[in-house]
């Protein structure tokens, strides 16, 4: 009974250092876009993820450029590419690689039928890409609705990626809308306004899965990755309010969870973004005159603009996620 007791201390001891013990992990995305010549400058900003002491990094979204067709090799290319990085990758998906592929510089394709292709060739196993991978929960199960997002938990904090693109989320506003510089009719963009609206709530229900979990894990931070740049009002917009414009109306649902989540969240919660390829650092919530204080922004960079961030945990500071971007030398 003793030896017991005295095993049973001893891990308890090592797991407590263990989530004592500072560790990074990366943030990249909106890369590679061929028409910017982005090919060219991937080398280096795999060699410099892959020389930084970082634990895995995320890729949030977009694996194309916007104006460029979705064909089956665009995903194949971004699976040979996440196999170059030595550490775990967690990929979200974008906007440019299922939502946009309607326009007929995309090649026409059907967005719903694009995101299933997405969900069986990225998300055919349980665990993350890169030459070392990373178990995960999934939402759905391969190749099945909401297989794209993810949770795991790593000393003392809990990831979660969600399919949560630009384009206004895939939502369609109006006739013109789904129109514009696009060959779908009416039924496809009913079918597409049906797999928002089913895919929003699935979002907000593995939002709201993972907070519950970190609360029953103890876990100090929750860390959402997604793509798209939800219309976070900014101060030098203070006439207008770009959170309640109708191209940003796909996201106030799942906006309005993460606020009430973190809300009752006794830790600190970071969400990453890309989309709109600006790097930033900012408390976005509530608005640009009253802050949510456990809410920090990070919008990752983006094409042609090859950088990455790199991301410091340390359970030790009050301050948990330390924030610094990477320049790569191209």
């Amino acid at each position: 009974m003793a030896q017991r007791l005295l095993a049973t201390l001893l891990l308890t001891l090592c797991a407590t250092a263990s989530q004592a013990q500072s560790y990074s992990f990366g943030l990249w995305g909106d890369v590679p876009y061929h028409k910017a010549g982005d090919e060219a400058r991937m080398p280096a900003l795999i060699d410099s993820i892959n020389r930084a002491d970082i634990a895995f990094s995320f890729h949030d979204g977009d694996i194309k450029d916007g104006s460029s067709r979705c064909d089956d090799a665009v995903y194949t290319d971004a699976l040979a590419m996440f196999a170059r990085l030595r550490k775990p990758v967690v990929y979200v998906p974008g906007d440019n690689e299922w939502t946009d592929c309607h326009r007929i510089n995309n090649g026409g394709y059907d967005p719903v039928e694009r995101l299933g292709h997405l969900r069986r060739v990225m998300f055919a196993s349980g665990r993350s890409l890169g030459r070392e991978t990373l178990a995960l929960a999934h939402q759905g199960e391969p190749g099945q609705p909401y297989v794209e997002n993810t949770r795991f938990e790593h000393r003392g904090v809990t990831f979660v990626t969600l399919n949560l693109p630009g384009s206004n989320n895939n939502r369609v506003l109006d006739d013109k809308d789904c129109i514009a510089f696009s060959v779908r009719g009416p039924k496809q963009c009913e079918a597409a306004n049906t797999e928002y609206r089913q895919r929003d709530a699935a979002n907000i229900a593995w939002l709201r899965t993972a907070f519950a979990y970190a609360r029953a894990a103890h876990s100090r931070g929750v860390v959402i990755v997604i793509q798209a740049d939800p219309g976070f009002d900014l101060p030098e917009t203070d006439r207008v309010d770009e959170s309640r414009l109708p191209v940003y109306s796909g996201y106030r649902d799942f906006i309005a969870a993460l606020t009430a989540e973190t809300e009752a969240f006794a830790g600190q919660v970071l969400l990453v973004h890309g989309d709109t390829h600006y790097f930033k650092i900012d408390k976005p919530l509530y608005s640009p005159t009253r802050v949510l204080a456990n809410l920090t922004r990070v919008e990752t960079f983006g094409s042609p603009l090859a950088h990455w961030v790199e991301v410091t945990v340390d359970p030790r500071r009050e301050q948990l996620f330390e924030i610094r971007p990477v320049m790569v030398k191209h």
